[in-house]
């Protein structure tokens, strides 16, 4: 693939949310995908817009699809969405959380939201819950041993 994916034009980076509440429960969204067969879950995140960097996309996403806003923010890495592609996936953690109302978009309707124990979302990401890779990464990253939190 190249970055024209189907005439659909450049792909644009895009950012990924570890969201940790204060009980260290991670915000973990879920939606049917009949395309690929059920439901599986994913982490709040999306494509950059015009005039985002990846902290402020994924300060937006985390808003717009958790209605979660975050205080403290560690970017936890990135990597390119394919060898063809220029685009990016640029991963965080959040914390020290504001919970508000989802602003889901009417594609986003059907995304449910649900906050689990940190050890219990690697193990469904291990079980192949996740459908896309940037959510089992990020979780990994997010609890690597030893990491002093560099929050911001």
């Amino acid at each position: 693939m190249s970055d024209d994916i189907q005439g659909r034009g450049r792909l644009r980076d895009a950012s990924v949310v570890v969201a940790r509440d204060a009980h260290g429960l991670v915000a973990v969204l879920s939606a049917e995908f009949p395309r690929h067969g059920g439901e599986y879950l994913f982490l709040p995140g999306g494509r950059r817009e015009p005039g985002e960097d990846d902290e402020t996309c994924a300060r937006r996403e985390l808003r717009e699809e958790a209605g979660v806003t975050a205080k403290s923010w560690r970017a936890l890495g990135s990597y390119a969405i394919s060898l063809d592609a220029t685009a990016r996936v640029h991963l965080f953690e959040a914390r020290d959380l504001t919970l508000g109302p989802q602003e889901l978009t009417p594609t986003e309707q059907h995304f449910e939201l649900a906050w689990w124990p940190m050890e219990e979302a690697i193990d469904a990401a291990g079980k192949g819950r996740f459908l896309l890779p940037a959510g089992p990464l990020a979780l990994l990253l997010a609890e690597r041993p030893g990491q002093v939190p560099g929050f911001m």
